[in-house]
């Protein structure tokens, strides 16, 4: 009985406290914030505390506008002026930041504007013979603006390109038609597993032999071509391949006991099938870009027979292997030209540069199976848009030219497609926002712990100064885009019609959402460089980025909270039963 009446006592003690509690007047009640429980780890049956009035992450039930108490220094709670004052001085920093993005808005577009106009005064008519080149390379052939282009683009870069196919896809024709556009000696066999270096590299001299010497008669033979097109080129046997790798990579020749130079601007390299030797890895290699060659689609197969049924000479140049009527539009000097003057002079950005480190990460370590890259084409592939950038007039290497990677970094051709997703992905310019959003949070939480530091202020000015810069860049980026009808891109001589028309159809959605996200951030920038120009208490920096002091409350330093009012609370102590 005694155990049961203490028992009772007890509960009786718990419910009158609880009620005294509940029951206070409402404007002497004020419950801490949930973000501040979950900042801290406090437990939940922390409850209802007396008032602190400099603690800013309360919440008064008598007053949602919580924030204003942190002015009610000394009790008394706040006056209607005080309310007055705060509401005028946060409309007139909201005005103040509206004007100021306007101007910083105002400036993006100048840049877009300005962006990607600088080039070169003298590629206007390389650029232009350039066309005229594609036009000649595409008569009389249906779906092949894509390999032309390639294959222009690699003569002029030093490069070579490997076309993969099923026979009768025109990799051949396409190897003639360059060779014929240029000046030069071009070189055509076929191989097979029994063909012998002879075959490629001339047969040896007979009068050489009898002086004791080991030289080849190279007159006609690869070592003295300018374009060569070699057929089924992965079943070069090894007594082929060394020699073969010299000529390509190193474009010399070893004739005897001299080391020729070798004047080959373009091996055009075909097969029906990929490598399967590990010992043709490295000619594999040499071959920068790559295409894999389809039959003509359903929608082109009408085109294709028209062509055929009223050229009398099918799809193929005349007999000498020309186009009647058109003579050589470029020669060795065009090409030695765009390829020195293009590496020399056009600059390749930060933002190329990294995309292209990412590009490997994910290839060898993120694709399944992983995707090998040496580093020999990842520097070659740096040339390559350099050369394009330069033939298409401009002085910077674009993010739209990183587009031509589909068809440098595969190893299988369906691993092409893949590769072009994931340029697609980054070419919306909200890459790194993330970590955008990082740096302000960083600075708003350092602005409310030194808020009354007048010198850490102005570092921390300058430093949100530095990054409306980044985010005015990337909207110069998105405006020149989305509003400039994607001119880098339209304009690129080296993206075919419909791929420019893909890309801009795939990218266009998701630059104008990269569009809102951007102008979302650069506004919290903006707004927070009035405010630290403003020298602002806290009340008014809480209100005018509410979502960055809930964010600090929450994640900010256990310390830098605590300076502005906000302390640990330890849980009631319990009656004992």
């Amino acid at each position: 009985m005694k155990s049961f009446l203490k028992l009772s006592e007890s509960v009786a003690t718990i419910f009158a406290m609880v009620s005294q509690l509940f029951l206070a007047p409402a404007t002497n009640v004020i419950r801490p914030c949930s973000l501040c429980l979950k900042s801290f780890g406090l437990p939940k049956y922390i409850g209802v505390v007396r008032p602190r009035l400099n603690d800013p992450c309360t919440r008064s039930f008598a007053s949602k506008k919580w924030k204003y108490s942190l002015r009610a220094q000394g009790g008394g709670g706040r006056s209607s002026d005080t309310d007055s004052t705060v509401t005028v001085e946060i409309n007139t920093l909201q005005q103040k930041s509206k004007e100021a993005m306007a101007n910083v808005m105002k400036e993006a577009r100048e840049l877009a504007a300005t962006r990607g106009s600088g080039g070169f005064s003298g590629t206007e008519g390389l650029k232009e013979r350039l066309g005229v080149a594609m036009t000649v390379m595409e008569q009389g052939l249906v779906e092949r603006e894509t390999e032309v282009r390639l294959l222009l683009l690699s003569a002029l870069s030093g490069e070579h390109i490997l076309f993969i196919g099923p026979p009768g896809t025109a990799k051949s024709e396409l190897g003639r038609r360059l060779s014929n556009l240029c000046e030069g000696q071009f070189f055509e066999r076929l191989l097979t597993r029994f063909s012998v270096p002879e075959e490629l590299f001339g047969p040896l001299s007979m009068r050489a032999l009898e002086d004791d010497q080991y030289i080849r008669q190279t007159e006609g033979y690869l070592p003295q071509a300018t374009v060569a097109f070699v057929d089924e080129i992965f079943k070069a046997n090894s007594a082929i391949l060394n020699t073969l790798l010299t000529v390509l990579n190193e474009r010399l020749f070893d004739n005897g006991s001299e080391r020729v130079p070798v004047p080959l601007l373009c091996m055009v390299g075909a097969s029906n099938e990929l490598p399967e030797s590990e010992e043709l890895d490295a000619l594999y290699d040499r071959f920068l870009v790559r295409k894999e060659v389809r039959q003509v689609s359903g929608g082109g197969l009408v085109e294709l027979l028209e062509i055929a049924g009223n050229n009398p000479d099918g799809l193929t140049m005349n007999g000498s292997g020309g186009i009647d009527g058109v003579v050589a539009l470029l020669g060795e000097r065009d090409f030695v030209f765009a390829r020195m003057e293009a590496r020399k002079s056009v600059k390749v950005p930060r933002e190329v540069i990294d995309l292209l480190a990412d590009l490997r990460t994910w290839l060898q370590e993120q694709c399944e199976p992983p995707v090998y890259l040496s580093d020999r084409r990842l520097v070659k592939a740096v040339g390559l848009m350099q050369v394009a950038a330069f033939t298409d007039g401009r002085d910077t290497v674009s993010q739209y030219d990183c587009m031509l990677l589909q068809h440098v970094f595969w190893n299988q051709p369906d691993e092409a497609d893949r590769i072009y997703d994931w340029l697609l992905g980054r070419m919306v310019f909200d890459d790194g926002i993330e970590q955008v959003h990082y740096l302000i949070s960083g600075i708003f939480g350092r602005a409310c712990k030194f808020i009354k530091n007048k010198g850490k202020i102005a570092d921390l000015l300058q430093e949100s100064k530095k990054v409306r810069e980044l985010l005015v860049g990337k909207m110069a980026a998105v405006l020149q885009s989305v509003d400039g009808g994607f001119p880098l891109l339209t304009d690129n001589v080296w993206l075919s019609h419909d791929d420019r028309e893909a890309i801009v159809n795939a990218l266009l959605p998701r630059l104008q959402k990269s569009k809102s996200v951007i102008e979302d951030t650069l506004y919290e920038v903006v707004a927070l460089e009035v405010a630290l120009e403003e020298n602002v208490d806290a009340v008014l920096l809480a209100t005018l980025m509410p979502k960055r002091w809930a964010e600090f409350i929450r994640e900010g330093p256990k310390d830098a909270v605590e300076k502005l009012g906000t302390v640990q609370r330890s849980p009631p102590s319990r009656p004992p039963l």
